[in-house]
């Protein structure tokens, strides 16, 4: 993959699936290009704007968002591949997934994510949308393997996970998030497959490795106990609590203050110019209903 001198991605001027000119740091051929090469990018999912200029700036290589964010990221991050998509239970016949999915390359995605069924998988890959979906630990299907836990700890586990990855091989998938799997797995299974995989919680295997904005920075995770691949690389958490407890603490005063008749205070009122009260007060005493 040809390099720039700083060592980034050189840019690559594309149509968008629009077919608007724009750029993008890496493009599908790009990531396929990946597998083999020994290098290793880094994926996250920035929400908001903050948090999208923060990626930005610390230089993570691509993004995963939510469908409705798109716009917001191509006005901050207009060049950086990013893929959308949609939950399992959000649609429920193909033709809306296939509807959504084009809405979505329209506004600005670079490769739509499903969970759904082969059928669905290739009736999208037929159509050139560039396919993400799923192996390993599931959290929406949880319930079917008795809760959160890793994959591929057996070599029979192990083998259906392979089976389900050339499955999704044959119906044009391009990508796969690769969640919570044996790292040991991962790194045989990449070597046998043309699909891009994203690690996320499953070793150094993986072509891209992803992890959450949350857990990066150490903010709360939506679980009382965050994974075990949920590693923070800061405290952002720490000033959230300090943020908190100082906006209790302030509003906490005002109220005080307001009770004890005390606030506002002198400096934050307006006065009259000199001597306009009194004319004023004059003129209000003097003051009768017009009907009268």
């Amino acid at each position: 993959m040809p390099k720039s001198q700083k060592g980034q991605c050189d840019m690559k001027r594309i149509y968008d699936f629009s077919r608007n000119p724009a750029a993008r740091n890496y493009t599908i051929y790009d990531l396929r290009a990946l597998k083999g090469s020994g290098q290793k990018l880094s994926m996250a999912n920035p929400v908001g704007d903050d948090e999208t200029r923060a990626c930005v700036e610390a230089g993570v290589d691509l993004f995963v968002v939510g469908a409705d964010q798109i716009e917001d990221i191509r006005r901050i991050a207009p060049i950086h591949f990013t893929g959308v998509g949609s939950t399992w239970a959000q649609f429920g016949s193909n033709e809306e997934i296939m509807a959504h999915a084009f809405d979505a390359m329209r506004r600005g995605a670079d490769m739509y994510y499903t969970l759904r069924s082969y059928e669905a998988m290739e009736m999208l890959a037929k159509e050139g949308i560039p396919v993400q979906s799923h192996i390993g630990l599931i959290p929406t299907f949880s319930q079917y393997c008795g809760g959160l836990r890793g994959w591929g700890r057996s070599a029979d586990e192990a083998m259906q996970i392979f089976h389900a990855l050339k499955r999704m091989e044959e119906a044009g998938v391009f990508a796969v998030e690769a969640e919570c799997i044996a790292k040991e797995v991962l790194e045989a299974v990449n070597l046998k497959t043309s699909i891009v995989t994203f690690s996320l919680g499953s070793g150094s295997g993986g072509d891209v490795i992803m992890s959450f904005v949350a857990d990066i920075c150490g903010e709360a995770s939506e679980e009382e106990t965050p994974p075990k691949h949920a590693h923070a690389f800061g405290d952002v958490g720490r000033l959230h609590k300090q943020i908190h407890e100082e906006r209790v603490a302030a509003l906490g005063t005002f109220h005080k203050e307001v009770v004890a008749k005390n606030f506002p205070y002198d400096h934050t009122n307006i006065g009259m110019h000199s001597g306009e009260k009194e004319k004023f007060l004059e003129a209000l005493d003097k003051w009768t209903p017009a009907h009268q």
